[in-house]
């Protein structure tokens, strides 16, 4: 069974930086497509950006796109979310997920396994 625990949310002033951090364990998840999602309260779950399993393609929702930057780290079995320029907007809690397949997704469902997510806040 894969487990996934995020860390690294917290409060912050707009325009910092935060870096989450997704830890799985239980199987190594190399070959596996990772992502980060965000909900907001009274909102439905928001794709944020992926990274392919095995070759580290990566696609970012344009709300993001330039100031967040998803990596991994293979040999850690972890995945990280760079968070950069932050905005009010972005306060949310943000949620890893994995999937058994290298190919990247973007809808919630597709996504096999899930963390139990991490509060970002962000004020103006």
């Amino acid at each position: 069974q894969v487990q996934l625990v995020e860390s690294g949310g917290g409060l912050v002033q707009a325009g910092d930086s935060l870096r989450l951090s997704c830890a799985a364990s239980g199987r190594t998840l190399s070959s596996y497509a990772m992502a980060w999602f965000r909900q907001a309260p009274g909102k439905e779950r928001e794709f944020v950006a992926a990274i392919r399993g095995n070759v580290f393609t990566t696609y970012h929702a344009s709300s993001v796109k330039g100031r967040f930057t998803i990596s991994r780290d293979n040999a850690k079995n972890t995945a990280y979310l760079q968070m950069n320029s932050l905005k009010p907007e972005d306060t949310a809690v943000y949620y890893c997920a994995a999937r058994t397949n290298w190919a990247m997704r973007t809808l919630p469902e597709d996504y096999d396994y899930w963390g139990q997510g991490t509060q970002v806040t962000v004020s103006s």
